[in-house]
């Protein structure tokens, strides 16, 4: 097993946040079993949109986010967050709490979910071109996670995740693209969770049907390469073999999918992809952590400041424990004398 993973999907579920999951009638881990030391935490879908009024949207997400960054302050070593965010649709509250999150509490990023609201308001949507525009002033790093497609009586009554939540991510991935979201934030760093939904495999389909002129279609197709991936729930070789080919050098990262995931689900996906034999050198360590570190050096240099904080207290220590010895002995030589 490959020690030392960085999880950029791993989520948190404080009880404040259980208790509105509740409210609205609903929809810790084992970290050092699967290798993982540090971990970007981030709420799920819904979210603090499972508050319908605005205000109380904003001040769950302000919530979440202090009590991320309380975990983060207490152990810098082990966790960083990604700010939740109230409705995209109101966009002056999400606005401001962009800021207090970058401002304040120096969030490592922000997470958005496919879409927002009763309709198919996609991330590619031009009312968010303001957000979207300040997201891209701050360098953000975005972590796009899935949620359930506006009306599920219209599917099966699998759970959402299994399928629908793929789809979702490679539909609001190509509004982003074919609306020109990512060409127009190159600031940006944006993670699609579950190795970018079925987003590599079809890619072809939509540079082909959508754009007709042949440096149009190589735009296109660079745009999409341009997205991060993470491995949550994804780590089987034939997924990683297709993100290896497609995906940009440093744009593959670990995630896990903590605690939604159970334990079994981690293990049957991490365990494969540990087994996976990729044909670049190294790219398994770049995955688990160092394509991680570059795109979080925030995390770095606590991961760093940590380590030389501990190295001084184990010397403090050995330090203490020779003075110890060496007046012991000295003791030891005045009664002899």
């Amino acid at each position: 097993m490959e020690p030392n993973r960085i999880d950029v999907h791993h989520h948190v579920v404080p009880d404040f946040y259980r208790q509105a999951l509740e409210a609205s009638g609903g929809d810790p881990s084992d970290n050092e079993k699967f290798g993982i030391t540090t971990s970007i935490l981030s709420l799920t879908a819904p979210g603090a949109c499972i508050l319908k009024d605005p205000q109380a949207s904003a001040n769950l997400a302000r919530q979440a986010n202090e009590f991320c960054a309380k975990l983060r302050d207490e152990q810098p070593n082990k966790y960083d967050f990604f700010a939740a965010l109230p409705n995209l649709q109101d966009v002056k509250l999400t606005l401001d709490e962009i800021a207090y999150a970058y401002d304040v509490l120096k969030a490592d990023g922000v997470v958005l979910f496919t879409r927002y609201g009763k309709g198919n308001h996609y991330l590619g949507l031009p009312d968010f071109k303001g957000i979207w525009a300040e997201l891209n002033w701050r360098s953000a790093v975005i972590l796009v996670h899935p949620t359930h497609p506006v009306d599920t009586a219209q599917f099966s009554s699998m759970p959402q995740p299994v399928i629908r939540y793929p789809y979702e991510t490679t539909q609001t991935a190509i509004d982003m693209l074919h609306n020109k979201t990512i060409r127009n934030t190159p600031n940006c760093q944006i993670i699609l969770s579950h190795a970018g939904g079925t987003l590599p495999y079809l890619i072809g389909r939509p540079t082909s049907d959508l754009n007709k002129r042949k440096e149009d279609a190589d735009a296109f197709w660079d745009d999409a390469r341009n997205f991060y991936n993470d491995t949550a729930v994804a780590g089987t070789e034939n997924v990683l073999c297709i993100l290896e080919k497609f995906a940009k050098p440093g744009h593959t990262l670990y995630g896990s999918d903590t605690p939604y995931a159970k334990n079994d689900i981690i293990d049957f996906h991490t365990s494969r992809q540990d087994a996976s034999r990729f044909q670049e050198p190294g790219l398994a360590t770049q995955v688990n952590r160092e394509n991680a570190l570059v795109l979080f050096p925030q995390t770095e240099e606590s991961i760093i400041r940590q380590g030389k904080i501990e190295e001084d207290a184990e010397y403090a220590i050995a330090r203490s424990q020779f003075a110890f010895t060496q007046n012991k002995l000295g003791a030891v030589k005045l009664h002899s004398a």
